[in-house]
């Protein structure tokens, strides 16, 4: 069979905020025949993951690490090796995935401050540059978009004020959620590293950790004074897996998930489009189309956002409050009903009283499966029916 031939079987649209649906191009290259991690065939595949994975990212120089583990690992990458005990880390809280990345942080002896957001806001830049000029950090970190909120940090402003007012703080930004339906430019931007994972808007399914890391990062971690803290999250021993396989050999620390990178290949190549298809540019205006058609049809049921500001609002996801009235229980279930998952709240403050649709990777960018379609309609119905056995 081929990649042509391949349709995956029949199942309920999977729209949450990751793992997303994925095309059967993708889902084929999953079904590679086992293969070993050295050979000379997966070599080259290895390599093209972590050279498209910079086109992504919009970085000429930064070093991707493609490591099996979920996006969580990315947190432990960099807390293990750019942070050593009581170094002093600012954490911009969005969410429940600030709270987390803290606690990271901290379990690795980062001394952490955090700036929290209200629920649905973000953090204000003049707080940001306050604290900035107050007192000295390692690192800053920020949550590009929080799953639990659908919070859209101005990743851009953020990092022009740590580089205007404290140029040598290290900034670092959690885009799990974002990566691949918002818009990053790693080098103007001056990031110093973006962590994310395979399985939402990359377009893969889940099992990679995918952390890219600026020369300046990187100096920092090989200057360190003590050990990394981590064995397995190590650059020491990731570092030169990721330049030999770029270079053309193999090398072995840990069997990196074979069938997972040829999958992530395939996707790549659709993002990157040196497969027909649309730019990477024309993605994130296809993510901004279907995120207002979603927003927009859950004004007209009643649904508020979420996130406080329009402007602050995800793209590649919805966080929606159900209308007065409705439960969980009461739409959740018909959505289901209808071949249609979402999913429920995450935020403690508030996880009763909303939901999250995800709508990005290719339910956003092939028009013709009808997925958004699908989603909006599913939603009037369910919401029609759960009114009516109220009355």
């Amino acid at each position: 069979m081929s990649t042509s031939e391949f349709k995956q079987a029949p199942h309920k649209l999977l729209v949450i905020p990751g793992p997303i649906e994925v095309a059967d191009e993708v889902l084929y290259a999953n079904a590679h025949p086992s293969m070993s991690h050295v050979s000379p065939d997966f070599v080259p595949v290895f390599g093209d993951s972590i050279r498209m994975t910079r086109e992504v990212l919009i970085t000429k120089s930064a070093q991707p690490f493609l490591i099996s583990g979920s996006g969580t690992l990315g947190w432990d990458q960099v807390a293990s090796n750019l942070v050593e005990q009581g170094d002093h880390a600012l954490v911009l809280n969005t969410g429940y995935f600030g709270d987390s990345f803290a606690d990271c942080l901290q379990t690795y002896g980062a001394s952490v401050r955090q700036l929290k957001a209200p629920i649905g806001g973000t953090v204000p830049l003049a707080d940001i540059e306050t604290v900035l000029k107050s007192e000295k950090f390692k690192v800053l970190t920020f949550t590009h978009v929080d799953t639990s909120t659908g919070v859209l940090s101005d990743a851009h402003a953020i990092a022009q004020i740590v580089r205007r007012v404290s140029p040598e703080t290290l900034i670092v930004m959690d885009g799990v959620c974002s990566v691949a339906s918002e818009e990053i430019q790693f080098d103007d931007w001056g990031l110093d590293v973006v962590l994310t994972a395979s399985q939402k808007g990359l377009g893969t399914p889940p099992g990679l950790s995918i952390v890219v890391v600026s020369e300046r990062a990187i100096q920092v971690y090989q200057k360190r004074k003590t050990p990394v803290t981590s064995y397995y999250a190590s650059w020491d021993k990731w570092l030169p897996i990721m330049k030999a396989y770029e270079a053309g050999s193999a090398a072995y620390f840990a069997t990196p998930p074979v069938n997972l990178i040829y999958a992530y290949h395939a996707s790549l190549q659709l993002i990157t489009a040196s497969k027909q298809g649309p730019s990477l540019q024309q993605r994130f205006a296809l993510h901004k189309e279907a995120s207002r058609r979603v927003k927009e049809a859950g004004a007209q049921l009643g649904m508020k956002q979420v996130p406080l500001n329009e402007r602050e609002a995800a793209n590649g996801m919805s966080a929606l409050y159900f209308p007065d009235g409705i439960t969980a229980s009461d739409l959740l279930p018909r959505l289901t009903a209808r071949q249609v998952i979402v999913a429920g709240g995450l935020h403690p403050a508030i996880r009763d009283k909303y939901f999250r649709i995800g709508h990005m990777g290719i339910s956003v960018v092939d028009k013709q499966r009808g997925d958004i379609d699908k989603v909006i309609s599913s939603l009037q119905e369910a919401l029609q029916e759960a009114r009516a056995s109220k009355k």
